[in-house]
């Protein structure tokens, strides 16, 4: 379980430390009800505004995602453990209300180009007009929502490296027979 918390650990590192500013992780309780609040305001607003951007949702409740929870904490120089925490970037949040709403498109706006930006106004001004049919037509954006297991990455990372394992064995073994078999038709060739 020690190695499966460590793997946790360094996973969680090196997933929040590859984000860009289009990239939000927001860690919530599945019983906060600010947590849902800020997943709804991502999940039905910023992901159609900005189609760049990729969320990634980690429950704290589940034990195997405590150490990158933890990890974040400590990285966003943050004393409690309170939920939501929205990491933009390397702009970091806790807790949500509605008035945070222009603060966390600052803070995905901050690696986008002025096409990026121009195309995210364009979208906010479509989705004033009529969002219904704006999300509608831009339905895969739902897809920018993944959900972080960290217990799931470890099982993935063990198979991979067992996958390579078999390769390895396979390759190794043929070769040994390979050789074994050369070996055999050289012996055989010097008796005659």
């Amino acid at each position: 379980m020690k190695k499966l918390s460590f793997l946790s650990a360094i996973l969680g590192l090196t997933f929040a430390g590859a984000a860009s500013a289009a990239d939000i992780t927001v860690y919530y309780s599945p019983t906060c009800p600010h947590c849902h609040h800020a997943r709804e305001f991502i999940a039905s607003t910023l992901v159609y505004e900005y189609p760049e951007l990729k969320v990634t949702e980690v429950n704290v409740m589940d034990e195997a995602n405590l150490p990158m929870f933890q990890e974040t904490l400590k990285k966003c120089e943050f004393e409690s453990g309170g939920v939501p925490v929205i990491v933009v970037g390397d702009k970091c949040e806790q807790g949500y209300a509605d008035f945070m709403q222009d603060t966390l498109r600052q803070h995905v706006e901050v690696d986008l180009n002025d096409e990026q930006k121009a195309v995210a106004a364009a979208n906010k001004q479509a989705m004033s007009e009529d969002a219904e049919k704006f999300k509608a037509e831009h339905a895969d954006r739902a897809n920018a929502i993944s959900e972080y297991n960290a217990a799931a990455v470890a099982a993935e990372e063990v198979e991979k490296k067992s996958e390579g394992g078999n390769v390895i064995w396979f390759w190794g073994l043929l070769i040994v027979l390979v050789a074994g078999l050369g070996y055999v038709l050289v012996r055989k060739d010097k008796k005659k």
